[in-house]
C-alpha cells in the first residue's frame, strides 16, 4: 500500500522538520510519497480503491496500535493508496473533512505544520514497526 501525505505548505529543505520526515519516511518499506499544495490549491483528486485520513484538531484520536490496525485492515482489504491530508492553515473546508473515510487527531492542541508533518511520518514509520513485530514499538 502506498503512503501519501498531502500538505498545505512548503517545507524548508534543510529544516530539522524535514529531515526528521525525511528519516521516518525513508525507513518504510511501503512506498510514500510527499505533495506540497500551495494556500488555495485544490487536493488532488483520490485514487480508485484508496482511502483518504484528514488529520484535524476535531478528529478522532488514535492511538498508535489503532492506526497500525486501521492500516492493515485497508492493506488487507487491497487498498492501493491511504492518503493523509494535512490541511491549510485555517484548517480544512467541511466537506474536505466530510468526505474522508478518517480523521484524525494529534490532540487539542493546535501543531506548526512542520511538526505535525514530523509527528505523521514517525506514526506511520510506528505503524509499520507494529505490524512487523519490531521491538522499536513498546506498550
Amino acid at each position: 500500500m502506498k503512503l501519501h501525505i498531502i500538505a498545505y505548505g512548503k517545507s524548508p529543505a534543510r529544516s530539522p522538520e524535514s529531515e526528521l520526515v525525511s528519516r521516518y519516511l525513508t525507513r518504510i518499506p511501503w512506498p510514500t510519497h510527499v505533495t506540497e499544495l500551495a494556500d488555495h490549491q485544490p487536493i488532488p483528486q483520490a485514487t480508485a480503491n484508496s482511502r483518504t485520513i484528514a488529520l484535524d484538531e476535531r478528529g478522532k484520536p488514535l492511538s498508535s496500535q489503532a492506526l497500525a490496525t486501521l492500516l492493515n485492515h485497508w492493506r488487507e482489504q487491497g487498498v492501493r493508496e491511504t492518503r493523509f491530508l494535512l490541511g491549510p492553515a485555517n484548517g480544512h473546508l467541511p466537506e474536505t473533512r466530510e468526505s474522508a473515510d478518517q480523521t484524525l487527531s494529534f490532540g487539542p492542541a493546535t501543531w506548526p505544520h512542520l511538526l505535525a508533518r514530523a509527528m505523521l511520518a514517525e506514526q506511520l514509520y510506528r505503524a509499520h514497526t507494529i505490524l512487523a513485530g519490531h521491538p522499536y514499538h513498546r506498550e
